[in-house]
């Protein structure tokens, strides 16, 4: 000891005591008592134990112990005796059969059968088989083959276990029935149909080609009353299709897209003019801009006076001509389409032989459109809405001779907010929208029919969740100016705004339109979009209601109900006369 004291015990209880614990670098001899750890790489020490313990100095101490989950053994002893089992050990650990063996498959399939023999050792062998033990396989899918190696014994159970899975299947029983929570059974078909055949000329090595012609045929069936698809196949072939539908049959996003049309314009114009008539000495007329033209005004008023003409009559009894007066009475219809075309102040001054017609009107027009058309689709689907009317549009007319039974042809138009959008939904939180807007409207009526103005914008954008993207606009100002004048006299200062007529106008016009795409992978996300949709209608509800209603003082305004209440039916026949029937007893 430490101390300079001995201390004498048996050997056979030294193991029990502080005995050193010495390595391969430690040169420990004699009869000195050590304890080894001697890892085997070979062989298992559960079988090697029994051995090793025959040749141990147990009377004097010697002691002998296996840590199977190590593959380890643990000797204590004399020195000397140590060593020599040592000796032994290295001798019987030796490298033992290794061989490589190649197993043709004939109905299975290499990669499914080194999967479940791969899982059955794993499982089996945790902290019971040696590493060694367990033998190692290997697919060659291009040959169908399974390569197993390893020790000899451990090597022909794993052979024995894959010819045992490489039976033939029975045809029977290779029919499922899949229900589908999200895709379209009837859309799913044609996808399936494609793998199955890709998977039929592809075929998986050598157990492709031993099957009957039979055996390889899949069918894919779709029964949209259950949203649900029948298929048959090999097994290997159905693991494929239920796995390619598992990737399919998912909850797609959607994408709720907001659009923003708004214009804002402007215009203003002046017309000016004076126009001079003589009943002797012919006339000055213009007719630009909304200028009624004087000669036209001086025929419409002469056909509205009413005319006085003589007639004769002759007596029945005596046969003399007697004369007399009749008054005509004009015709107003000429004047008044004129008169009703003049816009501001029109003013006429007659004086003896010569006549005057004075125009002057200004413009201001001032609008502003805001269009908030919104839709919601599915992820990489169309969808269109569209808020307006249809109006009719004369396309073409026809007569028969002599002008009879004349009749037209008449389509109509839509007019009004349009809006068609696709979006697709890339990686991360970014949309691209193909998108079809357009605004239109009844302008007024033409010589020939109806005018409409359109604008209308066709572009594809990429656009983040919930950001805001201008599509495009116009910005357009427009200055118009039109003179028409008597040459040289209508170029004198002052004087010469008798001898012409001016027409000026200006239009500022801007338009611009957005998107603005929300991204709505979840019901909790389109819970919120709804309530806050809905409640903005019903707020618009409930201030009219306050407001009520000019002349109806007495009529309620009805009101959507809370959210997420149910919805109040009206009562039924039946129960409106069990209540009138109450109500007439208790007025008794």
């Amino acid at each position: 000891m430490d101390n300079g004291i001995l201390k004498i015990e048996k050997s056979s209880d030294a193991k029990k005591s502080n005995v050193p614990l010495v390595t391969e670098d430690d040169q420990a001899r004699g009869d000195m008592m050590i304890t080894r750890v001697v890892r085997v790489k070979n062989v298992s020490v559960q079988e090697l134990g029994p051995l090793v313990r025959q040749f141990s100095d147990q009377k004097d101490g010697g002691h002998v112990a296996n840590f199977n989950a190590a593959n380890v053994m643990m000797l204590t002893g004399h020195a000397a005796s140590v060593n020599r089992l040592v000796e032994i050990i290295r001798s019987v650990d030796q490298a033992g059969d290794k061989r490589v063996d190649i197993v043709k498959l004939k109905f299975a399939t290499a990669d499914d059968v080194v999967s479940v023999v791969d899982n059955i050792y794993k499982d089996s062998g945790k902290g019971s088989i040696p590493e060694f033990l367990i033998p190692k396989v290997v697919a060659d899918g291009r040959t169908n083959s399974v390569i197993v190696s390893g020790e000899g014994q451990a090597r022909t159970r794993a052979i024995e276990l894959i010819k045992r899975l490489d039976g033939e299947l029975q045809s029977q029983g290779n029919t499922k029935v899949i229900y589908l929570n999200y895709a379209n059974s009837e859309d799913l078909v044609k996808v399936l149909q494609g793998v199955s055949k890709t998977l039929a000329e592809e075929g998986q090595g050598a157990a492709t080609k031993t099957r009957s012609r039979s055996q390889n045929e899949t069918s894919i069936e779709a029964h949209p009353d259950s949203n649900s698809l029948v298929i048959t196949a090999q097994p290997d072939t159905m693991r494929s299709l239920e796995s390619v539908i598992e990737r399919l049959d998912i909850r797609r996003a959607q994408v709720l897209v907001e659009a923003i049309i708004v214009e804002v314009m402007e215009a203003d114009g002046i017309n000016f003019g004076l126009q001079w008539i003589s009943e002797q000495g012919g006339m000055m007329q213009f007719n630009n801009g909304s200028t009624v033209p004087v000669g036209s005004l001086a025929v419409a008023a002469e056909q509205a006076r009413d005319k006085t003409v003589k007639k004769n009559v002759v007596g029945t009894d005596s046969g003399n001509a007697t004369e007399y007066e009749e008054t005509i009475e004009g015709d107003l219809g000429p004047l008044g389409a004129l008169l009703g075309g003049i816009n501001g102040l029109a003013m006429g001054i007659v004086k003896n032989d010569w006549g005057a017609i004075i125009q002057a009107v200004s413009t201001d027009t001032n609008s502003n459109i805001l269009a908030t058309p919104s839709v919601t689709t599915m992820d990489n689907e169309e969808a269109s809405i569209i808020v307006g009317q249809e109006v009719p549009i004369i396309t073409g007319s026809q007569t028969g001779s002599n002008n009879s039974n004349p009749f037209q042809t008449v389509e109509r138009q839509e007019v009004g907010v349009k809006l068609k959008v696709t979006p697709q939904i890339n990686d991360g939180t970014a949309v691209q929208l193909t998108i079809e807007q357009e605004v239109s409207g009844v302008s007024g009526a033409t010589s020939v029919d109806i005018s409409i103005n359109k604008r209308a914008i066709k572009t594809t954008v990429m656009a983040d969740d919930g950001g805001m993207v201008v599509l495009g606009g116009l910005i357009d100002e427009d200055v118009q100016e039109s003179v028409s004048k008597v040459p040289i006299l209508g170029d004198i200062p002052i004087l010469g705004h008798l001898f012409r007529s001016t027409s000026t106008s200006k239009r500022k016009r801007n338009l611009i339109v957005f998107i603005r795409p929300t991204i709505v992978r979840d019901g909790i996300k389109m819970n919120k979009l709804s309530h806050s949709k809905y409640n903005f209608i019903r707020g618009e509800q409930y201030k009219q209601k306050q407001d009520g209603i000019d002349l109806m003082p007495l009529t309620d305004v009805p009101i959507l109900p809370e959210w997420n209440d149910a919805l109040v039916l009206p009562p039924t026949y039946e129960e409106y006369l069990k209540q009138q029937n109450a109500d007439e007893r208790n007025n008794d």
